[in-house]
């Protein structure tokens, strides 16, 4: 959207706020709305300045605002981003966030060794509130490595550990390097790939930077800095005194910035290393600089008003969508921002009717836009596809590669419980050489009641396997020679025999009668699944086109999708949804809890809303009148997915022609409630969702009376859990919730004791009294329950 930012620039009154900018003053411009504060950045930057350093009020900003910058720009973009307020020495060596911060850095003291061209820097004020190194620390904890040059290689490996660098077996994590021969691999935190050094005897043969899971060269290097990670710590330097001269400040909502900075400092637990907030604008308005905010600042001689007001709510209808794009067609331009090029396709199919677009009034971008906005003066609408269908567009960020997932469940842990298939259960210790017949050879170490050990040979592992329990309790490990597991075995295959007969014969029922087969791939589906803002796992699209092949044959469905939460099995359920739909039938997804129900509502609606599909939810959340109204359309076949608790099993709720049943998490449901739903309609097909299947479930998929999928691949940009156990103190536990609170995030407080609940929740209002806080518990009724709940959810 550069002719956007062009035509802003080459305004008269623009170009006199530049000038004064370059001259080194400062301006301001009022009235801009959402993402018009972007545009107004980019048409700044068509001042030639070598950097354009952006400030915004909070850091969660950050990466919407460089979204809707490069929307208008053709500059690079740079986020600088906020640290965690506890984050603790040891890891700082494989933090993305300080590793950012320090490439910004080498980049504005020129070491890019490109030409210096100009660029855009987001922050916010939290951001700079924290020091970063000094311009000659940097420089002096930075080494230079080009090719050509000699090293002795000894040297280099205890420069690097002495430096916060880790040795490792294979490079995986920043901060990591490992040696073989004449090769080094070094990934350092602020590189976006490892970089492997060939070395001929001491000469430095070769620099080749490489993909981390593949081990494959991505491109060949002359030279290359690499910079103590011990020079991440400490500083008292300003962002603003790295930035070149005749650089510009653009701040976003000053009073706005002031108010969250101070809130900042109140609650982080490292407030006396950070800079005050007087300090931080005064090096921010040393130079040129640009205050944008809605209202009228007034406070410097040169102030620029601009029209952008805010952009009047869709229905989020796809009918009346079109009838909402034709008022604003009739006089004005209208620029629609989409993420992927398949909703681009989808939206011209929508409004391809529209007079607007035979009038050539609407095109359409690619990319992401936060807020959209309405250009007065120009006669000019944009927004974001999101905001047509009212639904959040949510963008994962691309984050580094960090080595291989484990591709087995069954790998075991020294302390982990195995089951020898002749002693039965025992506790895994390791691996050991043993001598045999002259021959070293590995064994398992297998520990039993009485501490007593067996020793298991590597070439009869296929004797041991690791223990999966459905039992809450532990199980006791078992005595040598014994003949409790002998009967435990016995009681098992009885077992075994008697469920596999009644299984057969269930499943025989079903595969007697033919199943439903849903038609191929439609463009609308490929469409849909083209729409997906992120990167599939390769499990996920396994998974798809099993379920999908599934779906295509005569034989119904019934298959497992086990995978962690927030593997993605939620959209691989959605796919199968929409092609059940578009074959003609409808879909029940069963939940468990009414706030579930309510999450899939609202991902169901929005990630389905481009298209004719009318979704419906039965809850305690719903009012009778809205649950008369979905069971009517469920009825006359309108609801195409209804989502809901049980209330969707009840008797009163009759499908005109059901097609696709979604169980999530069916542990939480008894054998009954799910066969009555696979019985509403004959041979339905089955889809059942689980992070933790239950131990019948699972064998009836390892035995192949049913098929199983797993999601064993977590999505690239998933963030990693961290767990502390730490013994509890009032400090730790404020300054927990204040790194929470600074980020934007929120709080669980788990307590495991009702009588005294309340207790807990007035410390806490004492230790954090800005915090929102509420209680839930299972004593409470379960509409109170559910307000708290849903509150929490809404953010409220």
């Amino acid at each position: 959207m550069l002719d956007l930012t062009h035509l802003l620039a080459n305004q008269t009154d623009f170009m006199d706020t530049v000038a004064t900018l370059q001259e080194g003053q400062g301006a301001s411009v009022d009235g801009v709305w959402g993402s018009s504060c972007a545009l107004v950045s980019a048409a700044i930057n068509t001042g030639g300045f070598p950097v354009n350093l952006i400030v915004l009020p909070e850091g969660k900003q950050i990466d919407d605002f460089c979204d809707d910058l490069t929307l208008f720009t053709d500059q690079e973009v740079f986020a600088f981003p906020v640290l965690d307020s506890g984050a603790s020495r040891e890891s700082y060596g494989n933090d993305d966030q300080q590793g950012e911060r320090i490439r910004i850095l080498k980049r504005l003291l020129g070491y890019d060794r490109r030409e210096m061209t100009p660029c855009s820097i987001v922050t916010s004020v939290q951001a700079l509130l924290q020091p970063v190194p000094t311009k000659q620390s940097l420089v002096a904890a930075t080494r230079s490595l080009q090719v050509g040059d000699s090293f002795d290689i000894e040297n280099l490996q205890t420069w690097l550990v002495e430096n916060g660098f880790h040795a490792t077996s294979a490079v995986e994590l920043p901060g990591e390097f490992s040696r073989r021969g004449g090769i080094l691999d070094i990934y350092a935190p602020e590189w976006k790939q490892p970089v492997r050094l060939e070395f001929w005897d001491e000469e430095l043969e070769s620099l080749r930077r490489f993909d981390v899971r593949t081990q494959r060269s991505i491109e060949s290097l002359d030279r290359i800095e690499v910079t103590s990670i011990q020079s991440y710590y400490g500083g008292e330097e300003h962002l603003a005194n790295y930035l070149p001269r005749g650089s510009n400040v653009t701040i976003v909502e000053m009073a706005d910035l002031d108010i969250q900075a101070r809130e900042y400092l109140k609650r982080a637990d490292d407030f006396q290393r950070c800079h005050q907030v007087r300090e931080v604008i005064q090096s921010l308005t040393q130079g040129g600089y640009l205050l944008l905010s809605a209202l009228a600042a007034g406070e410097l001689q040169h102030d620029l008003k601009l029209a952008f007001e805010s952009v009047d709510r869709f229905s989020g209808d796809v009918d009346s969508i079109s009838l909402q794009v034709e008022r604003i067609g009739n006089d004005h331009q209208l620029v629609i921002v989409c993420p992927t090029q398949a909703e681009i396709q989808r939206m011209q199919e929508i409004l391809q009717d529209t007079r607007a677009a035979s009038r050539e009034r609407i095109r359409f971008e690619l990319g992401y836009l936060k807020q959209g906005f309405h250009w007065v003066s120009e006669k000019t609408v944009v927004l974001s596809v999101g905001e047509l269908f009212r639904r959040t567009q949510l963008r994962r960020r691309q984050l580094r590669q960090k080595g291989k997932p484990l591709n087995s469940f069954t790998e075991l842990k020294n302390g982990e419980l195995v089951v020898h298939l002749a002693h039965g259960i025992g506790r895994y210790r390791g691996m050991e050489l043993l001598e045999k017949e002259g021959y070293m050879e590995e064994h398992l170490v297998v520990e039993f009641h009485g501490q007593t050990r067996i020793y298991v040979p590597a070439t009869r592992i296929d004797l041991v396997q690791k223990y999966i329990g459905g039992r809450k309790v532990r199980p006791a490990l078992a005595r040598i020679g014994g003949k409790t597991w002998q009967n435990q075995k016995k009681a098992a295959a009885t077992a075994v025999a008697d469920m596999a007969a009644e299984l057969v014969e269930l499943q025989a029922t079903r595969m007697a009668r033919p199943g439903i087969t849903f038609q191929l791939d439609s463009v609308w589906q490929n469409e849909f699944d083209a729409s997906f803002p992120y990167d599939e796992t390769a499990d996920q699209l396994e998974s798809i086109v099993d379920i999908k092949d599934d779906m295509h044959s005569t034989r119904p469905m019934d298959r497992l999708l086990c995978g962690d939460v927030g593997f993605g099995k939620t959209e691989v359920a959605m796919r199968a949804a929409f092609k059940a739909v578009d074959s003609g039938y409808q879909v029940a997804v069963l939940v468990p809890t009414t706030v579930l129900a309510e999450q899939h509502y609202q991902t169901f609606k929005s990630r389905m809303a481009q298209f004719p599909i009318d979704v419906a939810r039965l809850s305690r959340f719903v009012s009778p009148a809205e649950q008369r109204e979905a069971l009517a359309g469920i009825a006359s076949g309108k609801i195409d997915v209804v989502i809901g608790t049980h209330r969707i099993a009840s008797k009163d709720v009759r499908f005109q022609n059901l097609g696709l049943v979604v169980i999530d998490e069916e542990q939480r449901f008894g054998v009954e409630i799910k066969e009555r739903l696979k019985n509403v309609s004959n041979n339905v097909d089955v889809l059942t969702l689980s992070a933790t299947p239950i131990p019948r479930t699972l064998h009836m998929s390892l035995v192949g009376v049913r098929d199983i999928s797993n999601l064993l691949t977590a999505p690239e940009e998933r963030i990693p859990i961290e767990t502390r156990v730490l013994r509890s103190q009032d400090e730790i536990i404020q300054a927990a919730i204040h790194r929470e609170l600074n980020r934007g995030g929120q709080v669980f407080f788990v307590h495991n004791r009702v009588n005294d609940i309340e207790r807990v929740a007035r410390k806490l209002r004492e230790l954090v009294p800005e915090a929102r806080l509420e209680i839930g518990h299972g004593q409470m009724k379960e509409s109170e329950l559910e307000r708290v709940m849903v509150g929490f959810i809404n953010h409220e």
